[in-house]
């Protein structure tokens, strides 16, 4: 079937990827230090975006029913004949859309995303009550760093306030059909709850609003400059640094020594 460019679709075929990416999203098989563990098969996985079904047929090997979301209308209707007998269930709707609390934890998931919409999938994941027990993600390459990174961004401060991360597999072009225009790349994510509030990460995104200025300028919005600077100075920080140089727990105590 041809892919849809306005969907960012692009089909990973090789199956040792996709064995090794549902592996990834059963509870008990992660990478930790290059040590794998094995498990018994799994309850339900939440699969974002089947597509053509090749992920879809190693997550039903491991999960006793992978309930997929799938926006595409014609890829909805026919992936349920490509498994049948299998305890699969397909919804036609935009995963953004997608009502996370009705499905039955505790559940994992599973996908390879539209690169488009990589930070909207992740926050909702993160966000919603119903948290996934795990979550696996093939996604570009160079978003995946920036989570990892020590190096902040909103994002990977978003996640981290939220999950532990995880490096995967990284995934070269060739390996799509089509192939994209860059690498990709396995983030295995592990929900717990929040470590800093919903203010501090409105705080955190008025220090990213110029990422590239240094970090006091951009907080001139919310304090004057000497009580910035007096700030900084009792916390022992640089009053250069730039926004991706804070990590989490700093920006928490920044905040609470502004209040």
């Amino acid at each position: 079937m041809k892919n849809k460019k306005s969907l960012g679709q692009h089909w990973l075929k090789n199956r040792e990827i996709l064995d090794e990416i549902a592996d990834n999203a059963v509870d008990g098989v992660l990478v930790d230090e290059g040590a794998v563990q094995n498990s018994a098969k799994q309850g339900l996985c939440l699969e974002i975006g089947p597509g053509l079904g090749t992920l879809t047929s190693s997550l039903l090997k491991r999960f006793d029913k992978v309930l997929a979301v799938e926006f595409d209308a014609e890829l909805a209707r026919k992936l349920p004949g490509s498994f049948p007998g299998k305890n699969l269930e397909v919804i036609n709707v935009d995963f953004l859309q997608f009502d996370l609390s009705g499905v039955s934890a505790p559940y994992y998931v599973a996908g390879n995303i539209p690169y488009y919409i990589t930070s909207p999938i992740i926050e909702k994941l993160l966000t919603t009550k119903n948290l996934p027990e795990r979550i696996v993600l093939l996604v570009q390459k160079e978003v995946a760093e920036r989570i990892l990174s020590d190096r902040e961004s909103v994002l990977s401060l978003l996640v981290k306030n939220r999950a532990k991360a995880y490096p995967g597999a990284v995934v070269l072009r060739d390996e799509f059909t089509p192939p994209p225009k860059v690498d990709s790349q396995v983030i295995i994510l592990e929900p717990h709850e929040p470590l800093v509030s919903d203010a501090v990460l409105k705080f955190i995104s008025v220090g990213f609003s110029s990422p590239r200025k240094k970090l006091i300028h951009n907080l001139e919005f919310l304090k004057d400059k000497e009580t910035l600077m007096r700030a900084f100075s009792d916390l022992g920080l640089d009053p250069n640094v730039r926004p991706a140089d804070l990590h989490l727990g700093d920006y928490q105590r920044l905040f609470e020594s502004m209040l």
